[in-house]
């Protein structure tokens, strides 16, 4: 038997034992705390897993089968001309408007798929942090010049980033670069156009059914936001299409899957999510079954799945516990806060893309949080650094990045997201 494990095993269970023997049930703020964490765990599976980490995971797995490698190296590979693999990582990752969570799946894919580590971290940052909507909604509510601020800040912020960890870690860099050469080309089963498509109706589904609603009852934002289902449903349908034409599917299985799409959207037309959950149910019980590459699809997306949900639910209940949602408080008080973001100073603007980078953001929530801490004092430069830090990181997102590039990558992209608010924020303060 051996002593040093058994010691071990003996304080650890001796280590959980006083964890629940002096566990505080009963003391308000920890009560409270853990009822925030539920809480903020019931939204995210409400509001963000159905809409958003699940056709994220479909988009994921289908990156991994449907684009050949060569494919992917081309274009955001170690080896790639660096204006175009940045170029091309900032632009698709701001196309999709989306969380640092939901962006997650798609870094992953591409990562694995033999992406640089320069450009996946570009995409990785410009997916939440470069959001059009949510740049055109700061400026309106927040002010012009913050506004254009986080517009720059994040644009430059995702290639320098990208280059910064490139450089950082250009001996693995050199050394993946010699082992893509070793690769042998990819046979071409589908034309690129197809698949560009594909990707576009797929991409599609997950803008509109996420499409947030704008802070006024008219305009283009407007209209597009009341027609959003419609959108959805009809690149749905466009998806549908496709994966008959070119990807195998028989006619009736496609069929079979927008059977109860339609049943349900006609039945429980203010119940949208019905009929999104029941397609996507139909889409994995057809696809699944049915061999070959939509197979392989299935099985590379629920792998995607099966890593990154878990560490994700656990950030949030973690996340919610220490900061609660917007308007409640979690174990640290909200008057902590208010007090040490006020000003200008390296203290004030650390702590607020410090606080930033941990809290968890959905897209365009930062602002009405922001507007909030602003109202209580908050300087304009910490708030440019909780802009660029908060939206881009969360501990929920840390957990999963860590899970694909490992601990010190993950450490150096979370200490330059920090860094670099933080000086952004100083500099912002100065001039306004």
């Amino acid at each position: 038997m051996n002593g040093r494990a058994e010691w071990q095993k003996l304080a650890a269970v001796i280590a959980v034992f006083l964890t629940f023997f002096y566990l505080p049930v009963g003391n308000l703020r920890f009560d409270q705390a853990i009822l925030e964490a539920l809480h903020l765990a019931k939204w995210y599976a409400q509001e963000h897993v159905l809409l958003c980490l699940i056709p994220a995971f479909f988009i994921a797995g289908a990156i991994a089968v449907f684009i050949s490698q060569a494919s992917v190296m081309k274009y955001l590979g170690a080896k790639a001309n660096k204006i175009l693999s940045y170029g091309v990582a900032s632009v698709s990752g701001s196309v999709l408007a989306v969380c640092s969570c939901t962006v997650l799946p798609l870094f992953a894919g591409i990562y694995r798929m033999g992406a640089g580590l320069g450009p996946a971290t570009a995409f990785l940052y410009s997916g939440p942090a470069i959001n059009v909507l949510a740049i055109i909604l700061t400026a309106r509510i927040l002010g012009m010049e913050l506004g254009i601020a986080r517009a720059v800040g994040a644009i430059l912020f995702s290639v320098v980033i990208g280059l910064l960890m490139h450089l950082i870690f250009l001996k693995e860099e050199k050394a993946k670069v010699t082992a893509q050469m070793a690769m042998p080309d990819e046979p071409v089963t589908r034309p690129l156009w197809q698949n560009s498509l594909y990707f576009a109706a797929m991409i599609a589904v997950l803008v509109f059914a996420n499409w947030g609603q704008p802070a006024t009852d008219s305009g283009v934002w407007a209209t597009i936001y009341n027609a959003k289902w419609l959108f959805t449903g009809a690149f749905a349908l466009v998806l549908g299409v496709m994966l008959s034409l070119w990807f195998g599917l028989a006619w009736w299985k496609t069929g079979l899957i927008a059977l109860p799409v339609v049943v349900l959207a006609t039945a429980f037309p203010a119940q949208p999510l019905l009929a999104f959950t029941a397609g996507v149910i139909a889409l994995s019980i057809i696809i699944s079954t049915n061999g070959g590459e939509t197979t392989e699809w299935f099985e590379s997306s629920w792998s995607f799945a099966k890593q990154i949900l878990p560490l994700l639910l656990i950030g949030v209940l973690i996340a919610g516990a220490l900061l609660g949602r917007v308007g409640h408080e979690g174990l640290i008080p909200s008057e902590w806060v208010y007090k040490a973001v006020g000003g200008n100073s390296f203290a004030s603007n650390f702590f607020a893309a410090f606080a930033g980078a941990f809290m968890y953001f959905a897209t365009l929530t930062e602002v009405p949080i922001l507007q909030g801490l602003i109202g209580n004092g908050m300087g304009k430069g910490p708030a440019l650094a909780l802009l660029l830090a908060g939206p881009a990181l969360s501990l929920p997102n840390m957990l999963v990045i860590r899970s694909v590039i490992g601990t010190k990558k993950t450490a150096v992209f979370v200490a330059l997201v920090i860094v670099m608010a933080t000086i952004s924020g100083m500099l912002f303060g100065a001039f306004f």
